[in-house]
């Protein structure tokens, strides 16, 4: 039996893709230990894996600043900057785990330190890619200079001699420390939806489609309300959906007088200041894939779980990204013809209305959305990607 060593980011974004992977991992054998925060304990368990907290280092990837900057380029290197000068995350995972010996790891390709540490250890490494906007998606014409002067570079290049000095080790180039390759990388997308797979991906990497796994989650929701009745689904997911409150008040005029019913997901929002109209139902957690079977259209912020789901379950869908990855994701759907794009800063509630019945209505929409689907149900899924460990632990001879 092989003993892996799993790290993650902990975000629901980034942790429930790789929950399928692990209960396979388990079912054939190999003992995972997965590091993550409390917050996802019960469904790191669920599937068979060992929890290990970051504990004192939980608020490690927390942002200190919501708020989206100026471009992508400016939020990923302020982003870069805070984990760097978080970096003792390092230190506490190998005193959590001393003593202990890992045959293989795996991580979570936006944790910043997962290459760093498969190095210290010394063991082979596959990466869990969540997100897909590559380093080149940023550099356009005079990024360069703004990469070379935000404060980001300097803490990089301290942190760099730091870990050479101590481990011997050599850190990802710095754009790529949300982007950490894998000796094995498994991306959960099809070749379809990439936009720029044959200059940016290797043979290294494998698209195995969306994950779809028994999430066993309980959570309650009424579906008697809503079976048998026309339904908009909303959501703006768990970790920027607060950022701008102003969108809820446009949700709620938008749609009040909506002949069905619109579920709204409000992950830990204050609704109280609101006045939310008959037809709605708001609550703090939705069971999305149970969900998605009722639904005639959605509204999302464009990160990779719920454009995923949305895509796969054939569920037209109107996108208002707010940050991350979000714009990226939101232009290659709209390049591919399977959403509209609005501009959260610039959106009213006859502009979102009426956007959501052209996606609904208007049928290029739900065949691009139907062409993505196939692809995604054609990629392998976990089987695949099981498959592909079997191998790569065969090739590092581990049991």
């Amino acid at each position: 039996m092989s003993k892996v060593l799993f790290l993650n980011i902990p975000s629901h974004g980034h942790i429930n893709p790789t929950l399928g992977l692990v209960e396979g991992l388990v079912k054939q054998g190999d003992e995972v230990l997965y590091f993550t925060t409390e917050e996802f304990r019960k469904k790191v368990e669920s599937m068979g894996a060992t929890f290990i907290s970051y504990g004192s280092k939980s608020d490690f990837f927390v942002p200190k600043n919501k708020k989206p900057g100026k471009s992508i380029l400016d939020d990923l290197l302020n982003r870069i900057d805070e984990v760097l000068n978080r970096a003792d995350i390092i230190e506490y995972i190998l005193k959590q785990i001393q003593g202990m010996k890992f045959d293989y790891i795996i991580y979570g390709s936006m944790f910043p330190y997962g290459n760093v540490i498969s190095q210290i250890l010394n063991i082979p490494a596959i990466s869990s890619f969540a997100v897909f906007a590559k380093p080149k998606v940023f550099m356009e014409k005079g990024n360069e200079e703004f990469i070379k002067n935000h404060k980001a570079t300097d803490t990089y290049q301290k942190l760099y001699m730091k870990l050479e000095t101590l481990y011997g080790v050599q850190m990802p180039p710095m754009l790529d420390l949300f982007f950490n390759k894998g000796e094995l990388n498994i991306a959960y997308t099809s070749e379809l939806f990439v936009s720029n797979i044959k200059e940016e991906y290797d043979d290294s990497f494998l698209f195995i489609g969306p994950p779809v796994y028994d999430r066993k989650e309980k959570i309650e929701f009424p579906f008697k309300k809503i079976n048998g009745r026309k339904v908009i689904y909303i959501s703006l997911g768990t970790v920027f959906n607060s950022i701008d409150t102003k969108l809820y008040e446009t949700f709620f005029k938008a749609f009040s007088d909506y002949d069905g019913i619109v579920v709204m997901s409000a992950f830990k929002m204050d609704i109280s200041k609101f006045h939310i109209p008959e037809n709605f139902i708001v609550q703090n957690y939705v069971p999305q894939s149970e969900m998605l079977k009722y639904v005639e259209g959605a509204i999302t912020h464009g990160g990779m779980n719920s454009t995923s789901d949305l895509i796969y379950n054939n569920v037209p869908f109107v996108t208002i990204p707010i940050g991350a990855d979000q714009r990226y994701i939101a232009s290659r759907v709209s390049e591919l013809g399977a959403t509209i794009c609005l501009n959260k800063d610039n959106i009213s509630p006859q502009l979102l209305s009426d956007s959501m019945k052209r996606v609904i209505t208007e049928r290029k929409y739900k065949e691009a959305v139907e062409k993505i689907s196939i692809s995604f149900k054609d990629a392998g899924g976990y089987k695949k990607a099981l498959m592909e460990i079997r191998k790569f632990k065969i090739l590092h001879s581990i049991e």
